[in-house]
This record gives C-alpha cells, structure tokens and sequence, in this order.
C-alpha cells in the first residue's frame, strides 16, 4: 500500500485516506490559448515508467492539496512537498538523483 506523509499536517497516512489530483507541475492553458495548446493540457498526460510526479489531496485529515514523487514500479516514495511549489525541491532532485543514476530530469 502506497504510504505518503503530508507535508501540510505532518500526518504520515496510507493512500485509502488520500484523493489523488493526476499529474503535478502541469503548464495550464485557459481562455485566448490555441486549440491545440488547450487539447494538450486537457488530455496529454505522462504515464511513466518510473519516478513521477503526482498531485495528491489530504482528504480525511486537513484537506489540503500537496504533491509527491514516487517511483510507478517500484511505489517508492522519494518525498512530498506543498503544492503551491512551482517546480520540486532541489534536495528531492537530488535525492531521487542519488537512488536513480541514469534519470534525466523532472520536465
């Protein structure tokens, strides 16, 4: 069972407490946006294999939106961060940089 600790409340809580929010550091794209730049951001999403960054929801506790990143195959979770953060930590880069030698980045 995927295990995450939210980062707003402390809490360190299983998934089954949690609402996942899709994929996170998404560039958004509203009114006087092309057609095509609004499909993007509606309907491509990465499905790695491997470490992810995902948007996740304190549902049964404070409620509060934050975001994770976690390994796809193996459910390890590198680190969880707030989600009003643009782009993740450096010391999670780093540190998921250390575990996974070959990974090429973030974006």
């Amino acid at each position: 069972m995927l295990t995450l600790t939210c980062p707003c409340c402390g809490v360190t809580v299983e998934e089954t407490e949690l609402a996942p929010g899709g994929e996170a550091h998404l560039k958004r794209f509203g009114p006087g946006s092309s057609d095509a730049e609004f499909e993007t951001y509606m309907f491509a999403r990465k499905n790695p294999k491997g470490v992810h960054f995902e948007r996740w929801r304190h549902a049964y506790g404070c409620g509060k939106w934050f975001l994770a990143a976690r390994c796809t195959v193996t459910w390890e979770v590198f680190g969880t961060y707030p989600a009003q953060t643009s782009e993740p930590p450096a010391e999670l880069i780093a540190k998921i940089k250390e575990k996974r030698p070959g990974w090429e980045g973030w974006k």
